[in-house]
């Protein structure tokens, strides 16, 4: 048991690791941009910060429409190989090994066809996106926010909205080369990126170079064409791949409409998940704002580390998806149930380790993010650290759960499942214990221990049902 447990977290890290570290890159490239704004001022950095906000929003739920791009891709090209295998084995009969080796089929159709749809996709999502973005930056106003910032946020989502397109169409062929479990060029492409927009930053910032002196809007252009450029690397890195090359086709106008659909249908609950969470999260983040400042800069400081390790939670879960909808398509239930184990386990042993460190070293970890001057703020954050150390175990599970259930294509059970979660037991869980026990931010955190707990359950419980019934649908064609 425990050769096999290693021998399959092997396996999954080879895919996880690489996608861990790609979202910890992704997180250094926001920081950078927040540095860089704060470094401006304090109505520049409130304004960027607002853009940034609304951005995200929008480029979260875009990814979520490609996301199954990868599931799809993997599933395709497994059933390719058990075809190839197949040829093969019916060729060893009669033939030399150079013509069994012959005989594998060049880029299969269907995986060529996602390709096409996911970038189909990503393009209608990008326009859409950002002509919203536009069209949010003329409400601002509105909602009651101060007539300085509007107007520096407005020409942030101005400079941005160019580079959701670029942004989207990236994470597509993404998801593609996380499909053929070949993800390697991902960590050195955002790498890099983490440096280049940095430059760009400082030199549209300040207009060196004889460039013009932009300000904010620099941040934003520079942004863009971070995203641009990304994607363009990623492009060509693929054509260089052998075997992504044949499979790489940009032409979206022949995409398959059958293909589209599909994508979109499983794309919006994915879609709807995201931005459901990231709005949980939002709605929490006012309510310790209504218990003062330094309630809110605890809250802040401590949900900015829990947001960090939970790269690790998305690295395993789009990990453990695709090597689900791989072993789906081969027919392996029993490496679809040992998948749902092993990610765990090794979400667990990250997250102990992670939690340990709260505990005893809390003031080293609050360091970078909270002003230590402000000695209740610290004594809050403290105190918040002792919840954290339980709930990332909970948050890791629950998105490991909803990354299990994309690998069987469920994309609305955990839709559902999230909804009840976060809004039906979390967030009402969260408002009693701070307001009505009186406990206040450590409430809110203790009902968000909850929420996710409940989710967490409930996805996981969700997946093993679905593998017994796949399993008991299977037993009379065996039979």
């Amino acid at each position: 048991m425990p050769s096999t447990l290693l021998r399959d977290s092997r396996a999954l890290g080879v895919l996880a690791v690489p996608l861990v570290l790609t979202q910890l890159a992704q997180v250094a490239l926001t920081t950078t941009d927040t540095v860089m704004m704060g470094l401006l001022g304090t109505a520049e950095l409130a304004a960027g910060g607002l853009a940034i906000v609304i951005f995200n929003q929008l480029r979260t739920m875009g990814v979520g429409l490609v996301t199954s791009v990868g599931n799809q891709t993997a599933a395709a090209a497994a059933r390719a190989e058990q075809h190839a295998a197949g040829g093969a084995a019916r060729a060893e009969v009669s033939a030399a090994p150079d013509d069994v080796r012959a005989e594998v089929p060049p880029a299969p159709d269907d995986v060529r066809a996602i390709v096409r749809a996911g970038l189909a996709v990503a393009t209608l999502a990008g326009i859409v996106g950002a002509v919203l973005m536009v069209l949010i930056g003329q409400t601002l106003p509105w909602l009651g926010q101060d007539p300085a910032v509007v107007d520096l946020a407005r020409t942030m989502l101005y400079a941005l909205a160019p580079g959701l397109l670029p942004c989207l169409w990236f994470q597509a062929l993404r998801q593609f080369t996380v499909g053929m479990r070949r993800p390697q060029a991902l960590l050195r492409i955002t790498i890099a990126s983490v440096a280049v927009n940095a430059a760009l930053n400082w030199v549209l910032i300040h207009g060196t170079f004889g460039l013009p002196q932009l300000g904010l809007i620099g941040v934003g252009t520079a942004t863009s064409t971070v995203y641009l450029l990304t994607f363009l690397a990623l492009y060509l890195s693929a054509k260089r791949d052998k075997e992504l090359a044949p499979l790489l086709s940009l032409n979206i106008a022949k995409a398959d409409p059958e293909a589209v659909r599909r994508l979109v249908r499983l794309g919006i609950p994915i879609a709807a998940t995201y931005g459901s969470e990231a709005g949980f999260f939002s709605v929490t983040a006012l309510m310790a704002g209504t218990f003062g400042p330094d309630a809110l800069a605890a809250h802040t400081a401590v949900n900015q580390l829990v947001y960090i390790v939970f790269q690790v939670a998305v690295g395993l879960s789009h990990a453990a998806s695709i090597n689900v909808s791989r072993e789906l398509a081969l027919g392996d239930l029993d490496a679809a149930r040992r998948i749902k184990n092993t990610a765990l386990a090794c979400a667990a042993a990250v997250m102990t380790v992670v939690g340990i460190l709260y505990v005893t070293v809390p003031r080293l970890v609050l360091a970078p993010f909270l002003d230590t001057g402000s000695d209740r703020a610290l004594a809050i954050a403290t105190q918040l650290l002792l919840v954290t150390a339980f709930l990332q175990f909970f948050d890791c599970a629950q998105n490991i759960g909803v990354g299990l259930l994309r690998g069987l294509d469920d994309t609305r059970s955990g839709f559902r499942i999230t909804l009840v979660g976060y809004w039906a037991v979390g967030l009402p869980a969260s408002w009693l214990l701070a307001h009505a026990l009186g406990l206040d931010t450590l409430g809110i955190w203790l009902g968000l221990l909850t929420g996710l707990a409940t989710t967490a359950v409930l996805l996981l419980r969700r997946y093993a049902h679905s593998l017994a019934r796949r399993e008991a649908d299977a037993l009379p064609a065996t039979a």
